[in-house]
């Protein structure tokens, strides 16, 4: 008897020590910040082999986590990507496929949404472009006409915390419009509906970070977990760089100046960012999702006279073809890792495909959110992949986008495979293979026509379930918007 009584208490003492286990995972969520840059090139940062540029903090954060060297934007545009970011859906589905056009419907299930249904904080901070801030045209920034409809600000899509722009300011003294002829990009500072005035100086990156720190300590002090959207300025124009980053290039003409010395101050403030979740003690629990919106602005061909606007022409996209609004590579494959010290193991590098489609099937499967409804959702749960188990796509990237002539209109990566189609009846499909032909120079279509005419095949249903998602709608009471790419020539 006194033995069997032992053989109890082992069993029960096993039993209580398993569900502590399970309650501190339970207690113990992650923090996750998803980090945006705009407009930063596959080429433009030092753990992707740039040597020019300074981005120390970057290169180490991408070396103590898992670096993508195959992460795709989905969109070859901001918005586009932000909204894909936000959903895990294709943006087409809900008519966001361009700039200024629509707004993130509130009935699409965004990260906000997931992280409060579980406790968590939320946060958003920077660049917005979803939705304009206000209904008042004057203040408004590049579509006034449109601004009642559009209005669609983050604090009405379930963030706590915000300070935000509808779009685009300045890299560096964001209040200084000396240079800027372009009104949309005159600064308009938003906090939870409340324009707030303050004499901006210096970074703009580090404007935004004081406040997302500040954040992220208040909810730790609270014994919260906290989600946060911190989306930078640069290097998209207008940009410019402060004295100190400049010199940092003594040697480059004055515009690669002041680009290179725009990301150098993304950099900075990530490596705060580092610092400040170290003395928080909140390092190790916290997922941080790095990525760009798409590839480089312009032609790559910089005037010789510095320009706010033409600064970002300085940008690379490595050895791919193409750039911002085109679907080849150099505008939609762009630097990415993920970090993670409690649950990604340092120095890894995957070259398998994955997306901004992703972000959020993942963190739906770690706080264990079941979507309530059928609604397609077009990116995969990477989360075995982050913890270095095996892990395949089952399902495809799509991509599509009118905004560039010199581009195909629709594109899907499946497997090893990257299939584009122009659409217009005249231009034949291309057919690329990712890992061996990443500048997408050598058309496989004619010699693996079965491939091509099985990718065509499945990007074809994909544009059905789409636009029936975009005329139709996946939930009660939507609101069509925006526009639709045009699948017949």
């Amino acid at each position: 008897m006194h033995m069997l009584m032992k053989i109890c208490n082992v069993i029960l003492t096993a039993w209580a020590l398993a569900l502590a286990t399970v309650a501190g995972q339970t207690v113990e969520k992650p923090n996750v910040i998803f980090l945006m840059a705009d407009d930063l090139g596959f080429g433009d940062i030092g753990f992707n082999g740039n040597k020019l540029v300074k981005t120390p903090n970057l290169d180490q954060m991408a070396a103590d986590g898992l670096r993508f060297t195959r992460f795709y934007s989905v969109g070859p545009v901001c918005s586009p990507t932000r909204a894909c970011v936000q959903t895990g859906r294709h943006c087409m589905r809900f008519g966001m496929i361009t700039v200024n056009v629509g707004k993130l419907p509130k009935r699409e299930i965004n990260l906000a949404r997931i992280a409060k249904s579980k406790g968590y904080d939320t946060g958003h901070f920077g660049k917005w472009h979803l939705g304009t801030m206000t209904k008042d045209p004057e203040l408004s920034g590049p579509a006034p006409a449109s601004t009642d409809a559009r209005y669609g600000p983050p604090w009405e899509r379930h963030y706590d915390e915000t300070f935000t722009t509808e779009t685009n300011v300045a890299t560096w003294d964001p209040l200084d419009e000396s240079d800027l002829r372009i009104p949309k990009h005159r600064c308009h500072f938003w906090s939870n509906g409340k324009e707030i005035k303050e004499d901006w100086k210096g970074s703009s990156e580090k404007i935004i970070m004081g406040r997302a720190i500040d954040f992220m300590e208040k909810s730790v002090e609270s014994g919260k977990p906290f989600m946060a959207t911190v989306w930078f300025y640069g290097p998209h124009s207008p940009t410019r760089a402060g004295r100190e980053l400049r010199e940092l290039y003594p040697n480059q003409p004055l515009g690669r100046q002041h680009y290179l010395g725009s990301i150098t101050s993304i950099d900075q403030e990530i490596g705060r960012l580092r610092e400040a979740l170290r003395k928080l003690g909140a390092e190790k629990n916290t997922l941080i999702f790095f990525s760009s919106d798409n590839g480089p602005e312009g032609s790559g061909n910089p005037p010789a006279k510095y320009n706010p606007y033409q600064g970002v022409w300085y940008g690379g996209a490595g050895e791919f073809r193409g750039r911002k609004r085109y679907l080849y590579n150099g505008g939609v494959c762009v630097p990415a890792f993920a970090f993670w010290p409690k649950g990604i193991e340092a120095g890894r590098t995957t070259s398998t495909p994955v997306c901004s489609l992703d972000y959020l099937p993942t963190f739906a499967s770690i706080l264990g959110y079941v979507m309530p409804d059928k609604r397609p959702i077009d990116g995969e749960n990477i989360l075995p992949l982050l913890r270095g188990k095996p892990w395949q796509r089952t399902k495809f990237i799509p991509f599509a986008s009118q905004m560039q002539k010199q581009s195909p209109k629709a594109s899907i990566i499946q497997g090893d495979h990257k299939l584009l189609l122009w659409m217009d009846g005249k231009k034949p499909d291309e057919l690329y293979h990712l890992h061996n032909d990443p500048g997408e120079q050598n058309n496989l279509a004619r010699q693996n026509q079965k491939l091509a005419a099985s990718m065509e095949k499945s990007l074809k249903a994909w544009l059905v379930s789409a636009r029936h998602s975009y005329e139709k709608g996946d939930y009660p009471n939507y609101d069509k918007q925006g526009i639709f790419i045009r699948t017949n020539p």
